[in-house]
């Protein structure tokens, strides 16, 4: 099976055309994936056919669970199906994902794709949109970490600097779903000091989540630019987490701690993103190519 090896920021993927191919995809993701014994990635992407735009993209994690969203992944997966004529080139596809339809501008330089806009729709702020389960519902900031509580959410209310405690760490989490959960927290203290590598699973399958989240810790830099480290949802420690980049921007805007726009700087490189409040989420960076080859 022919791949090509790509990243975003340094969140990177196995890229295959699935078109009319049959094979245990959860499987082959962890065989792929694997840094070890595999090609080493964050996880494959699948070309499919749709019936509602462009072309479809398939996500499945490295432990083999299906993805919703990936930002970084569209990105690269664009910049494919358009270098493989698989669709006709155009500055501009539409991308069906698990949750929506992504309108992807495609930029160039010097006549080749190495960066992308994408619009990841409107964030979701709900409980239930999340979600996050009301049986394990954590009191707001203010009280004891290490207590809960269940009671009924009001009808507007969203996960806004809810209380968490995970081995020992007590910290805020806003939640924000880009299509996949997001639960992000704003640190004081630099994010690289951060245990994210002990804590990240214990928030990830935290039973607050029931379908588990994505994690985000953020450093404030200055009105336009954060730092960000994420713990991803079925991968682990990434170089980049696009979605991620977004709930941040957004939980950072309703903090009132940026403007609307913003640069996310994470271990492997900047996204751009812009959301004044209301309406979609614009996520712009870069798409490459590292190499192909042929899984035998």
């Amino acid at each position: 099976m022919e791949f090509t090896k790509m990243h975003g920021a340094g969140n990177d993927f196995v890229v295959m055309d699935a078109r009319n191919k049959t094979q245990n995809w959860s499987e082959l993701a962890q065989e792929m994936s694997d840094r070890h014994t595999g090609i080493g990635s964050d996880g494959i992407l699948l070309v499919l056919d749709s019936n509602h735009a462009d072309i479809r993209m398939q996500m499945f994690n490295p432990d083999g669970s299906e993805g919703s969203m990936c930002g970084n992944g569209i990105r690269c997966f664009a910049k494919y199906v358009v270098e493989n004529s698989i669709v006709a080139e155009s500055d501009e596809l539409r991308i069906e994902s698990a949750v929506d339809i992504h309108q992807v501008q495609l930029l160039k330089s010097n006549g080749t794709i190495n960066r992308a806009r994408v619009n990841m729709g409107t964030p979701r702020l709900k409980p239930e949109e999340i979600p996050v389960d009301p049986n394990h519902r954590i009191i707001p900031v203010g009280g004891n970490p290490s207590d809960s509580m269940v009671r009924p959410f009001n009808e507007n209310e969203i996960v806004y600097k809810w209380s968490l405690a995970v081995e020992g760490n007590g910290m805020n989490i806003t939640g924000v779903s880009m299509g996949n959960p997001h639960a992000v927290t704003f640190l004081n203290t630099p994010i690289n000091e951060f245990p994210l590598h002990e804590v990240g699973p214990k928030v990830e399958h935290h039973p607050l989540f029931p379908d588990r989240v994505n994690f985000e810790i953020v450093n404030i830099i200055d009105k336009s630019h954060l730092d960000v480290r994420v713990w991803e949802r079925g991968a682990g420690l990434t170089m980049a987490c696009g979605s991620g980049a977004c709930a941040v921007a957004v939980a950072a805007y309703l903090h009132g701690y940026i403007d609307d726009n913003v640069a996310i700087r994470l271990p492997g490189g900047t996204l751009n993103i812009a959301w004044d409040g209301k309406g979609d989420v614009i996520m712009e960076g870069p798409a490459e190519t590292v190499f192909t080859g042929i899984w035998p």
